[in-house]
């Protein structure tokens, strides 16, 4: 089971960056677990400046922009 993290504050840009996570996940169908970290503390302690910010199994991949499912697929495939 591959861990999902969204790193942000609850903003638009984060609800789409989950959204179009999920929709990833689900196509490829990886059984996963999505935890939404809103804590600016907590966000820091991962380096992230930017958010949104996507996590897997606790390694930062994409900061600061919100990548269609497509892209999110190949970062998960």
């Amino acid at each position: 089971m591959k861990k999902i993290q969204i790193l942000g504050t609850g903003c638009a840009k984060c609800q789409k960056l989950a959204e179009n996570t999920a929709q990833a996940a689900n196509n490829l169908g990886i059984d996963y677990e999505m935890e939404k970290i809103t804590d600016i503390n907590q966000i820091m302690t991962f380096g992230v400046m930017t958010t949104p910010g996507l996590a897997i199994d606790g390694k930062i991949l994409i900061t600061g922009k919100v990548p269609s499912a497509a892209e999110i697929e190949k970062l998960l495939g």
